[in-house]
């Protein structure tokens, strides 16, 4: 707990009172803001006395202003429960990215930065690589395209392209599907999860959100319910494969425009891998590695499914299917290694294992986190309404603070949104709300940032309990929010998680790894009828007869440990050829041979097609659909929302996360003093310098992959 004195912070919270009304007008008037700055500094400055401090430090600082805004305004479409807010902030996220396209299209701006960029001031690293990004931004946004049709034609793409992705993410956040199902479809699937579910005329309403669709694919005996989940998930946003269809020509279209073979050359050039060949050549080579095994895992889940099947009298088709991955993989868990998930779910309370991570951090990384609640809401908020510093009241708010080792400084604002609602972000992901970085008077603007989740809710009975996944899920999305907290840059535009996208995920995958550390296991671990004699009876009336069964350890049990970790990698083969097909799926249709090639492509029956290619998982087109069953590329936002041409940084920064792991942590990963060397040589850097001079730093030389492969148990 933080020092009493630390308890004021130095910079009040964001506010988020924001109506329809507001989010528009407030997003014209800092447009109409920055575009007034940036006609003044072109009226003013004349290309031959144009300079960095001239030019270049006012947008910057405009830049800075802006992110303190703009990103809340964007943010209501992601978490806000009024649909007419969301719907302004969609609106408003539309009217930021039209400008900003504007902007980046301007000549007579382009040619003030070229003219600072030639001067060739002495400047300091950042301030450098700030001009140097910026001039190349101006190119990469059509200026080498001569004026007229064609960059018109340009800019006209790059609108719709933002208007596509918007659109695409706002179908995913407001999906409303599901199915009703009877108790009988649904035989297997955990009570939890059943007592969380509506209930109508004998049947259950079953959405697509993690919580429901998750554990209904895992422990649903059920296999033609199953494939009905399955399949159905697959298509529960079909209104988006148009928009991802367009959203791809377009993208190469733009590309041969600026000038390269296709789109994938095109955002791989500014990115650590620089050339689609090194992309290209990294995802052969681990599908050649993986291939065997994949085949081998499905050889050993096969037989379980045949015995599974015999034991219930139903038939074995000799298939192993899409639906089936989830299910028999759980068994494989509990049968041959005696491990049960949900037991293990009863060690992690949400609320306890956060702060059990939250220790973690304490100690690794000299921070300290202080929920703010009740009154002290009120006594921070800028408005003394403490229901202001908030959008939801679910939502936990925290302040957080150097140690008195780092010097007892003020940090930034950490928030956690937990729990799925309708209209929410769907997945689990960190949002910025306002960036850090050094302000014209020279003082510090602190950050704040956002972990937005989709975890069970709480019942009566039990509180909401984590499975291991789940665990690691949210100490990776912390990990990002630590990122976010933690960076001291001079600028927004380099702020925490603003890097490259082949090294973005690096730092948060790295922390996966204490969830699979014994003592870390340990000291997250709170099992749940510890934490109130209301729990403990709850458990008790689960469990059985109080007399024939002990109540369970506060701490993990070490066996229960050991089984755990002895899981990390099973099926391991099959669960990177998945990240594989996302990323040999999103190469392929980002770097084709031509535009005409592209416009062959049947985009979803590659997308299954491709699956089936590589993981050897059987689907409906063995039914004789052929592979234009389902539209899975039209449910997921990776590849609308950055990370087209990018997927494949979730494998390669796990090259640099596992060697960083393997090569400091892996022996003693508490070890405060490299902890903080970690903070202050990577995290601190956001993307202020080249990701891999960070990466060298920090190493003391190149990265090498052999941990990666050997954490895989492929020989390198």
């Amino acid at each position: 707990m933080a020092p009493l004195k630390l308890k004021t912070p130095p910079q009040a919270p964001p506010v988020f009172t924001a109506t329809p009304t507001s989010v528009v007008e407030d997003t014209k008037k800092f447009i109409d803001v920055s575009r007034k700055l940036t006609d003044d500094i072109v009226a003013k400055v004349k290309e031959q006395d144009a300079s960095f401090e001239k030019v270049v430090l006012p947008m910057a600082h405009d830049e800075n202003r802006q992110g303190l805004v703009a990103h809340i305004l964007g943010f209501y479409q992601s978490v806000s429960t009024d649909q007419e807010l969301r719907d302004a902030s969609t609106e408003a996220e539309k009217m930021m990215d039209d400008f900003s396209i504007e902007a980046s299209m301007r000549e007579d701006v382009y040619k003030l930065v070229d003219a600072a960029l030639r001067k060739g001031d002495k400047l300091d690293p950042e301030s450098q690589r700030l001009l140097e990004k910026e001039h190349k931004g101006y190119i990469r946004n059509g200026l080498n395209i001569p004026a007229g049709p064609k960059r018109d034609r340009f800019k006209e793409i790059k609108k719709r392209l933002s208007q596509l992705s918007i659109i695409f993410q706002k179908n995913l956040n407001e999906e409303k599907g599901g199915l009703w199902l009877t108790p009988e479809e649904l035989n297997g699937v955990p009570e939890d999860v059943l007592s969380g579910l509506k209930k109508e005329e004998g049947k259950y309403w079953l959405t697509f959100k993690y919580p429901d669709l998750f554990p209904t694919l895992k422990y649903g005996t059920n296999s033609a319910t199953r494939q009905k989940v399955f399949i159905s998930n697959e298509n529960k946003c079909n209104q988006n494969v148009p928009l991802f269809r367009e959203a791809v020509l377009l993208r190469d279209e733009a590309a041969r425009l600026l000038g390269y073979p296709n789109h994938a050359a095109f955002k791989i050039e500014d990115k650590m891998a620089k050339t689609t060949k090194t992309v290209d050549d990294f995802l052969g080579d681990l599908r050649s590695r993986l291939s065997d095994g994949g085949v081998a895992e499905i050889k050993t889940l096969k037989e379980m499914k045949k015995k599974d099947l015999e034991s219930r009298n139903e038939k074995f088709d000799d298939r192993y299917y899409l639906w089936d991955h989830r299910f028999y993989d759980r068994m494989m868990e509990e049968q041959d290694y005696s491990l049960d998930q949900q037991l293990i779910s009863e060690y992690f309370p949400l609320q306890t294992t956060i702060q059990g991570m939250l220790q973690i951090f304490e100690e690794l990384f000299g921070l300290v986190f202080v929920e703010i609640t009740g009154s002290d809401r009120d006594a921070i908020s800028p408005s003394g309404k403490g229901n202001d510093i908030v959008w939801h009241d679910e939502v936990q708010v925290f302040s957080v603070w150097d140690d008195e080792g780092e010097g007892s400084g003020f940090v930034g604002y950490l928030y956690l949104d937990l729990f799925p609602r309708q209209g929410k972000y769907g997945h689990a992901a960190n949002f910025n709300l306002q960036p850090g970085f050094i302000m014209e008077n020279g003082t510090r603007r602190y950050p704040a940032t956002a972990l937005v989740c989709n975890f069970s809710k709480p019942t009566p009975k039990k509180p909401s309990l984590l499975k291991h996944d789940e665990v690691t899920t949210l100490f990776h999305e912390l990990g990002h929010g630590i990122h976010d907290l933690v960076s001291r840059t001079t600028y927004s535009r380099f702020h925490g998680t603003n890097t490259v996208r082949d090294f973005v995920e690096a730092p948060s995958q790295m922390l996966e790894n204490w969830c699979w550390t014994p003592s870390q296991l340990k000291s997250l671990s709170h099992h749940y009828s510890s934490l109130s004699p209301e729990y403990l009876e709850a458990w008790k009336e689960q469990a059985g007869p109080t007399n024939s069964i002990q109540q369970p350890e506060e701490k993990i049990p070490d066996d229960l440990i050991s089984k755990l970790i002895k899981t990390k990698n099973l099926n391991g083969a099959l669960f990177n050829l998945r990240q594989l097909h996302f990323g040999l799926f999103d190469m392929f249709i980002h770097e084709p041979e031509s535009h005409e090639a592209l416009e062959q492509v049947k985009i979803s029956e590659k997308y299954n097609g491709l699956r089936k290619e590589l993981c050897h998982l059987d689907g409906p087109e063995v039914f004789g659909q052929g592979d234009n069953w389902g539209n899975g590329q039209a449910t997921f936002g990776h590849l609308m929302g950055g990370y087209d041409a990018g997927y494949y940084g979730y494998l390669s920064s796990q090259v640099y996360s596992t060697d960083m792991f393997y090569s400091v942590f892996k022996a003693n990963p508490m070890n405060a003093t490299e902890g903080r060397r970690y903070r202050h040589t990577v995290l601190e850097k956001g993307g202020s310098q080249e990701e891999m001079k960070t990466l060298v730093q920090f190493l003391g030389r190149e990265p090498r992959p052999d941990a990666f492969y050997e954490e895989l148990g492929l020989k390198n």
